[in-house]
């Protein structure tokens, strides 16, 4: 080691903080558990040798020591959404640093499109899990088999898709509203007071994210850019195929079309419908979510912008949840709200 160089801290242990204040172990133990039975000077003295060391309980090794694990399930949709399939490998790595947390995560794949499906595989969960992340259809049979889980003191996040009248336990997930409002502001002025219609594509009115975001994406168009027409919002069940045969039907009927929003996935069939077309440079074009795809059509231009919405911060913020409130530990706000974020061609990562 050089000279002038900093020896790494060692974190402080039970032991330490005992010999600091004189006491035992067992002493300790029962002044930082909150456990009664000790003198008030005594704990005085606990809790100045804690806060002289530094001490911070390894929560980990505690519940080890206890023998005390958690199992979670996320609920993750089936289907080709390449979103979902990040989010999906940001599950599975966030699983290896949860197992260390003596805390498991199970990925069962479903159809979140049906909510008798979505429902039926949340009711028939195994009694093993103290926890469940769920990919959210705001549809009441969903909100009674949260309910459910909840009364049986499951501990419930809804992530990515909200449904914010049931009993869950937190929204993980990007301010949607807000996202479609950022969407129009985009779209208006890459599009200059040209005056034209502009198509909404929605993945499905059923799922609330969808719902939010053009809610916001045509509070600002309506307001603020009266030279733009928002169309009806179809639906392309974030399905490709059918997306494209969708634009390419929009295409072909309103010559006046100068835009696209797409607050849900389908973009390789908007892609290709806009480029066969020949229109890819003419029509402005704004989705969300960067993947692979839409990377490849925000580098070659047939894209305009991304809303984003990090996929591997959204994983691990349901896993720090859900391990919180089983562990009774706090969490910070700060670190668990998911931010919007806008990418250009310019700004790629």
């Amino acid at each position: 080691m050089t000279a002038g160089a900093t020896q790494p801290a060692v974190r402080a242990t039970l032991e330490d903080v005992a010999r600091a204040a004189g006491v035992s172990l067992a002493t300790v133990d029962r002044v930082v558990n909150r456990r009664e039975g000790v003198r008030a000077k005594t704990v005085a003295r606990v809790e100045a040798a804690v806060a002289k060391l530094g001490y911070r309980a390894d929560v980990a090794a505690a519940r080890l020591a206890r023998g005390q694990s958690f199992r979670f399930a996320f609920v993750l949709p089936t289907g080709s959404n390449s979103f979902m399939t990040n989010l999906t490998e940001q599950v599975q790595r966030t699983a290896d640093w949860l197992a260390g947390q003596r805390g498991f995560i199970e990925i069962l794949h479903v159809d979140v499109f049906d909510p008798d499906v979505l429902a039926g595989a949340l009711e028939n969960l195994s009694p093993a899990y103290q926890g469940v992340a769920v990919i959210a259809l705001d549809h009441p049979r969903v909100r009674a088999a949260i309910d459910e889980l909840a009364t049986r003191g499951v501990a419930v996040v809804t992530l990515v898709s909200d449904a914010p009248s049931s009993r869950r336990l937190r929204y993980v997930g990007i301010d949607n509203p807000a996202a479609g409002r950022t969407a129009a502001t985009l779209m208006g002025r890459f599009l200059a007071g040209r005056e034209g219609t502009v198509a909404v594509i929605a993945g499905s009115l059923s799922l609330r994210d969808h719902i939010e975001r053009q809610f916001g994406f045509h509070q600002i168009l309506s307001s603020e850019y009266p030279n733009l027409l928002a169309l009806p919002v179809i639906e392309g069940r974030d399905d490709s195929e059918r997306t494209r045969e969708l634009t390419a039907a929009l295409l072909a009927r309103h010559a006046d079309l100068r835009g696209i929003y797409c607050c849900g996935a389908g973009n390789r069939g908007i892609a290709d419908a806009l480029e066969a077309s020949g229109r890819a440079r003419e029509v402005v074009w704004i989705t969300h979510e960067l993947t692979q795809y839409t990377r490849r059509f925000l580098v070659r231009g047939t894209l305009d912008a991304i809303i984003n919405q990090d996929p591997g911060h959204e994983a691990r913020s349901a896993a720090r949840v859900l391990l919180a409130h089983c562990s009774g530990e706090s969490i910070s706000p700060d670190q668990e709200r998911i931010r919007i974020d806008i990418f250009l061609r310019d700004n790629l990562p």
